[in-house]
């Protein structure tokens, strides 16, 4: 255990070597913890799952249900600029203190327990919550679903948003395969809400195996009159749909009244997802997709957007993703592209990332030598009306936020 005052950024880089696996699925040793903390459960526990979307799920679930007077807890992964983002309680992002308290309950009784950064993180937003005395957990799994820590906790009623490849390396190279992966988190008797048109087999098979109770778009819920969020991307009503499905099926209709829903949902805001900031006349658009099926629902967000001038990418991307394929899903909206080595261990270096775009796409990329070079450089080439796109990587758009918050703004 770390020294008694150890700050937040000690305890995170020493999380980070208690596992030999920076991935290591599986409930086993979260399940060991929560017998040794004992924690109290609320009456209500949503899980998110699915490929995309789930931060802007919860995001909209954590909006509605506070809206409604109900005390919520809300767990995402990973953050954007500061870890304190991935535990909210009440809306409030938890303080260094707080959950340099909740490591330090979990690290009193973890004995030989090997945690991952992950896990542990998990943990300590359920301490959290639990400390609150709370009305309704909302957990975003971190991946795949079955043996995510966050399904350690038996919900009272779980989303599903979409399956589409990623994490293909854990999860499974087919949609099926992933899709018997996101069902792990459904009930038997419990509600489990199906988000996209498109259905896996494999999640009515198993719904009907376990006994769930699968509710469907457009056969058990609809779009109808659901408001466009305050989120860019007309995919977002769906994403909106399903949350109040959710609710409603949870026992939770009282955040679902038609007024409340009209008035809370246009001002949802979730960092990093369609998020525009204009300076010196240029608009810096922000988002994390970081998969073929969110890189096309952002080349839908960037083809309904209108706009006068050129499109300059900013790309950086992780070696587990399907480069190719995102930017393809991109490239008829993208005037400039240029790469980037985004800020991770596991990031592509900016040579390599740059070829397989050209290659990708038949035209050329640029190469910055860091993002601060990339950022300065398009701006400054940039005309009034162009974009600049960021994307590919949570580990990019942070730091691009971060650059950009350092910057007066137009």
């Amino acid at each position: 255990m770390l020294p008694a005052g150890s700050s937040l950024p000690d305890w995170l880089t020493w999380l980070e070597t208690l596992s030999p696996k920076e991935i290591d699925l599986g409930l086993e040793r979260v399940q060991v913890l929560l017998d040794r903390l004992s924690l109290p459960l609320p009456e209500h526990v949503l899980l998110i799952a699915g490929t995309n979307g789930k931060g802007s799920s919860v995001a909209m679930a954590d909006a509605l249900l506070r809206a409604a007077d109900y005390r919520v807890g809300a767990y995402t992964s990973p953050h954007i600029i500061d870890y304190n983002e991935r535990i909210r309680v009440q809306g409030r992002f938890a303080d260094d203190a707080e959950i340099v308290a909740a490591f330090e309950r979990i690290e009193a009784v973890r004995e030989d327990v090997p945690l991952t950064y992950f896990e542990y993180g998990t943990l300590a937003a359920m301490v959290l919550f639990a400390e609150a005395s709370l009305d309704v957990w909302i957990l975003e799994v971190g991946l795949g679903g079955r043996l995510d820590a966050t399904n350690a906790i038996d919900p009272t009623g779980v989303l599903v948003t979409n399956v589409s490849l990623d994490h293909c390396d854990w999860l499974g190279k087919d949609i099926e395969t992933i899709a018997v992966e996101k069902a792990g988190v459904m009930r038997g008797g419990r509600p489990a809400v199906f988000g996209a048109e498109e259905v896996p087999q494999a999640i009515i098979d198993h719904a009907e195996k376990i006994g769930a109770r699968l509710l469907l778009r457009d056969r058990d819920y609809s779009l109808d009159s659901v408001p466009q969020p305050g989120l860019r991307g007309e995919y977002q009503v769906g994403n909106a749909a399903a949350v109040i499905a959710l609710l409603k099926a949870a026992g939770l209709g009282a955040a679902t009244n038609d007024d409340l829903v009209a008035a809370v949902l246009p001002t949802v805001r979730v960092t990093g997802r369609g998020q525009s900031i204009r300076q010196d006349g240029v608009e810096w658009l922000l988002d994390v997709a970081h998969n073929p099926a969110a890189a096309a629902a952002l080349a839908g967000m960037l083809a309904v957007d209108a706009h006068p001038g050129a499109t300059h990418a900013i790309i950086g991307m992780l070696d587990d993703k399907d480069i190719e394929g995102s930017v393809q899903a991109l490239n008829e909206h993208v005037d400039q592209w240029i790469a980037v080595t985004a800020d991770s261990h596991r990031a592509v270096p900016a040579e390599e990332l740059a070829r397989r775009i050209a290659n990708a796409c038949g035209r050329p990329c640029r190469i910055a030598d860091s993002l601060p070079d990339a950022m300065e450089s398009v701006r400054r080439d940039a005309s009034i009306n162009d974009r600049i796109l960021i994307s590919g990587s949570f580990y990019l758009v942070g730091p691009a936020l971060e650059q950009l918050y350092s910057r007066p703004k137009s």
